[in-house]
């Protein structure tokens, strides 16, 4: 890595920490109770290039690399998992499928809103029977004339409710047939288009996930992106790239979770010392050091890969797995150290402890990245 690059990845990290702590910080636990997007914020994150960290400038974007994609991603998910998680979905799923798979003119309509948070962009492939098995999903589109019209359901949609537009993949063929689903933009005020339930969860509870409905929703050929066909092909080159932010959220709330928990180590006494110099205590926090310092090589690792264009379906997994199991891992023993207050909501440790679960769920599951990693192992032998 360049003296170059160093310095522009610090800059962004700078901007990314100060951000997070001005207008993210002081809010994040009144979001977490009330379970409230912040709309306004978010959209403010766009003037600051959060929302197009991957798209080029000649579409409003930042223009910049999985590099500082990853330490944007890390920075605010530090301070805050659910802000970090909408950030990654705008940018991973819904702005990152328009801009690899789009053609021109969909590009120029979309892209500068959603990279300057005129747009808060939402993806939808899981359903409530179809979760890992896409294959099998029910929302199916039928072709009439110029138009497709859509039926069906889709659920667990980052802004289902607050998204100005969505990449919506649906099936057009036969149920089982990997080149029979394919990708619809689709905005807001479509008729026949509407929200549905939003999710009372456990954790990143301040990133909105929510139903998207489909009833009789005329959808124009114009708004296909690529061929009929290879929505689910596209899905899955998606999800790599999706994976390695989701890795970069699990390392952001691991290293939340460490520095909490060094801090209050350092400070709570106990029979007339830092529980700090407690060899029960400095084990804890040597594991989480190696386990952040691992996880951390193999995301950037990934994030090197995925810059240059090499294969990351390998790596990428390998990223999201450890990284999301080690980040429920660091996030239990932060609560453990800091004893009863861990499991109290005046202090940080609880949060990081609901909200690291997620990762090893959303944008499939740890069991499924295990599926993916043996396979492109056995590929190799």
């Amino acid at each position: 890595m360049s003296v170059e690059t160093i310095s522009n990845l610090q800059l962004i990290k700078e901007s990314a920490r100060d951000f997070a702590e001005n207008y993210i910080r002081p809010h994040v636990m009144e979001w977490d109770e009330s379970q409230e997007f912040p709309v306004e914020m978010f959209q403010q994150m766009g003037q600051y290039g959060f929302l197009g960290v991957l798209v080029p400038e000649k579409y409003n974007g930042s223009g910049l690399g999985y590099q500082e994609y990853i330490t944007v991603i890390e920075e605010i998910g530090k301070v805050c998992g659910s802000i970090g998680l909408s950030v990654a979905a705008h940018n991973s799923l819904c702005t990152n499928h328009i801009l690899m798979f789009g053609n021109e003119e969909q590009k120029l309509k979309y892209l500068p809103k959603l990279a300057t948070g005129e747009f808060i962009g939402a993806w939808g492939l899981t359903e409530p029977n179809t979760g890992s098995d896409a294959g099998r999903m029910k929302t199916v589109a039928e072709e009439d004339g110029d138009y497709y019209v859509l039926n069906g359901a889709k659920n667990f949609i980052t802004h289902g409710k607050s998204g100005h537009v969505a990449v919506v993949i649906a099936r057009t063929g036969e149920l089982l047939d990997s080149h029979g689903m394919t990708a619809f933009i689709i905005e807001r005020d479509t008729p026949g288009f509407t929200a549905g339930k939003k999710e009372n969860k456990l954790g990143m509870r301040a990133s909105e996930t929510a139903e998207l409905i489909f009833n009789d929703c005329r959808v124009h050929k114009s708004q296909i992106l690529g061929e009929v066909g290879d929505g689910f092909i596209q899905s899955m080159k998606i999800l790599d790239g999706g994976r390695i932010s989701i890795a970069a959220l699990s390392l952001g709330i691991a290293k939340g979770a460490y520095e909490a928990s060094v801090q209050y180590s350092k400070e709570r006494q106990q029979f007339g010392k830092p529980i700090a110099s407690f060899q029960a205590i400095g084990f804890k926090l040597a594991d989480m050091a190696t386990k952040i310092q691992a996880a951390e090589l193999l995301t950037r690792k990934a994030g090197r890969m995925k810059d240059k264009g090499e294969h990351v379906t390998k790596v990428s997994a390998m990223a999201k797995y450890y990284a999301s199991e080690a980040s429920v891992a660091i996030a239990n023993e932060a609560v453990q150290i800091f004893g009863g207050y861990g499991y109290i909501k005046d202090f940080p440790v609880e949060k990081y402890y609901r909200d690291a679960k997620l990762c090893t769920i959303g944008e499939g599951t740890s069991e499924i990245q295990k599926l993916v990693i043996s396979r492109e192992v056995l590929k190799e032998r």
